[in-house]
């Protein structure tokens, strides 16, 4: 499954830490950060595909030119689309681009951090990030076309991703967006793509003070 990225929001959070009773007290070591489920769906209707139109691409030799496939992309295709030429068919590829978010508030997902008053930074650390699909109609595969999942499976991170994560955690006053990213690939002899898939996404992490 896809790679995960995060963004910082670009609406900031304050005036929301302020004297309380202290929930959490400075000698925490073990805060549970565990965010509740976000679910992501990739639906094929979001690509505007043209099915003659990528039909005809796919069998489309490029042997003599390989930039055709790009330009065949486009047109079967209204979004977050592109070509390549296959170097082992000589045959044009659709990439189809998927980039889905969810946003995350831990003042509100966690509302006992409201009562730190006086420490800006938490020491977070990732326990695992894990996704589940739970329905699959999709004729492509991200998982295998059709397939869900028998439990939670790791999800594979960007290479900055872990740490992208714990720092954003860290300034927890500040909203920020989970990012499930992937491209899917389709090839000659393969169905247009149709359906849509339901995918549920787990964070589980700690920290302290």
């Amino acid at each position: 499954m896809p790679y995960l990225r995060l963004l910082s929001c670009v609406l900031g959070v304050g005036g929301l830490v302020n004297s309380g009773c202290g929930l959490i007290s400075s000698d925490v070591s073990d805060f549970d950060l565990t965010l509740p489920d976000k679910s992501f769906t990739i639906d094929a209707t979001s690509w505007q595909i043209d099915p003659v139109m990528t039909t005809a691409m796919l069998a489309m030799s490029c042997s003599a030119a390989p930039s055709l496939c790009d330009t065949a992309a486009q047109k079967a295709c209204a979004m977050g689309c592109s070509g390549t030429c296959s170097m082992s068919t000589e045959t044009c590829d659709l990439k189809l681009a998927v980039s889905l978010y969810q946003p995350v508030n831990l003042l509100m997902e966690k509302p006992d951090l409201k009562t730190i008053t006086d420490q800006s930074v938490l020491k977070v650390s990732i326990d695992n990030v894990t996704y589940e699909v739970t329905s699959n109609s999709l004729n492509v595969a991200t998982v295998q076309a059709g397939a869900t999942t028998s439990g939670p499976q790791p999800i594979s991170f960007t290479d900055t991703g872990k740490a992208d994560l714990q720092a954003i955690m860290a300034t927890f006053k500040t909203p920020f967006n989970v990012i499930v990213g992937s491209t899917l690939e389709v090839t000659s002899g393969d169905p247009v793509p149709m359906g849509k898939l339901d995918a549920v996404v787990h964070i589980v992490a700690h920290a302290g003070l």
